[in-house]
């Protein structure tokens, strides 16, 4: 749910839109995931250290693709959940033009001339399967739970989660696509961020989908992670071009013990993912990504960053459909040789324990600071299980407690004052 809350506009329209993440058949993903284009993920593994016998493995996205189309072809009949109010007395609820026209440009078939709004559709559904896939292979034990729902103005999504498996405490990647009417007030609000939206005193059509994922591992050695990118667009019901349009997303590590080189490994695969599209984009993006995942009441970030940015529309949407696709692919292969190396080293109840503390931090930012998590909660109807998904299953809060700094003082630091991880 959050991640679909920050698909509109953090800095407007999450304080205005009903956000409800949706789901689509599994048959429509499977399709999806056996056109994954033959891409290679591939990774050096960082210096080990004496505890960690494990080491990156290369492995292709065909491949992936393949036991995603596989994972889809063998999971049970796939939950169907409400996630609607109920309609008020005489109120009648229908799919949008737009919703209805899409699904027939989807049974015609995809081109490279499609809505964009189809296309980043198709891309989230594609990756979703692909990671949780991977995931599942990674675990070896955890199988995720599918929930799948569809929303009467048009749109659907799918929310899987992965609870109590050998190496994932909980692992959750959802995606949503979503049709709607935006207030009046939500699109004086976004006004300020897109001057070319017309004032306005009725409500206007909007689209939004994004794809979300967040990681919480066992082992206190290996990092939790989140990443979301996401599509939004304000348009007429006339099937013409938007009125606006633009892109947002991130992705961060939030290690509880600090591995220097897993940080780098992090941050250098994202910076070459947005080296091939924009020289600035690393720098600016990093930066903003320190600045969101912040937590005043205890003056420190959430975990050592990555990148994050929102209003992407300053280029042509295939080229920044281009540079999310990069950064969305980029994923995997920034976390799992970090969770190759991680997920078997020894740990002490010591350790458990200040991962625990760690979390209820990560805890605090979501229910907090975190914009769209907030909205989501303030929302009628909302399914409330999509918007904690990205909770983690335990976490500790004790009455003053002082970290070991012989221990973690190379961490607190890190996460009171901001790195450079790599070079600008």
């Amino acid at each position: 749910m959050a991640h679909f809350a920050r698909s509109t506009s953090l800095r407007s329209l999450s304080r205005a839109t009903a956000r409800v993440e949706l789901a689509s058949s599994r048959s429509s993903l499977s399709r999806v995931a056996s056109t994954a284009q033959n891409r290679a993920y591939s990774s050096a593994p960082p210096k080990t250290t004496k505890k960690s016998s494990m080491s990156a493995k290369t492995f292709t996205a065909l491949g992936i693709a393949a036991a995603a189309a596989a994972f889809w072809s063998q999971k049970p009949a796939i939950q169907t959940v409400e996630c609607e109010a109920p309609p008020k007395k005489d109120e009648k609820k229908k799919s949008s033009k737009t919703a209805e026209d899409d699904k027939k440009r989807k049974l015609e078939g995809l081109t490279p001339d499609s809505p964009m709004r189809l296309r980043m559709e198709a891309f989230n559904k594609q990756l979703q399967a692909e990671i949780t896939a991977r995931l599942e292979k990674l675990d070896g034990v955890g199988k995720f739970k599918v929930d799948s729902w569809n929303r009467v103005e048009g749109g659907d999504g799918i929310s899987m989660v992965l609870q109590d498996g050998k190496v994932f405490e909980k692992a959750g990647v959802g995606v949503s696509v979503v049709y709607g009417m935006l207030p009046p007030a939500a699109v004086a609000q976004m006004r300020a961020q897109h001057p070319n939206i017309a004032a306005t005193k009725e409500a206007m059509p909007f689209f939004a989908t994004g794809i979300s994922c967040v990681i919480h591992p066992h082992n206190p050695n290996a990092p939790t992670v989140h990443f979301n990118y996401r599509y939004f667009e304000l348009g007429s019901e006339d099937g013409g071009e938007p009125v606006s349009w633009w892109f947002g997303g991130g992705c961060d590590l939030t290690p509880t013990i600090l591995y220097e080189e897993d940080a780098v490994h992090f941050h250098r695969v994202i910076k070459e993912a947005c080296d091939k599209h924009d020289p600035r984009y690393y720098r600016d993006f990093k930066k903003w990504c320190d600045e969101y995942f912040y937590i005043p009441h205890r003056g420190e970030r959430r975990g050592v960053g990555g990148i994050f940015f929102d209003d992407l529309d300053d280029k042509k949407p295939d080229e920044l459909f281009a540079f999310v696709q990069t950064c969305g692919k980029a994923f995997l292969d920034q976390y799992v040789p970090i969770m190759e190396r991680r997920k078997d080293m020894p740990f002490s109840d010591d350790d458990k324990h200040w991962q625990q503390i760690r979390r209820g931090r990560y805890v605090e930012f979501n229910l907090v600071y975190d914009r769209g998590t907030k909205f989501g909660l303030l929302t009628p109807g909302a399914r409330i299980e999509s918007i904690l998904m990205t909770m983690p299953l335990t976490a500790r809060w004790e009455y003053m407690h002082e970290p070991d700094l012989k221990a973690h003082a190379r961490l607190m630091e890190t996460l009171r004052v901001p790195r450079e991880w790599i070079p600008l």
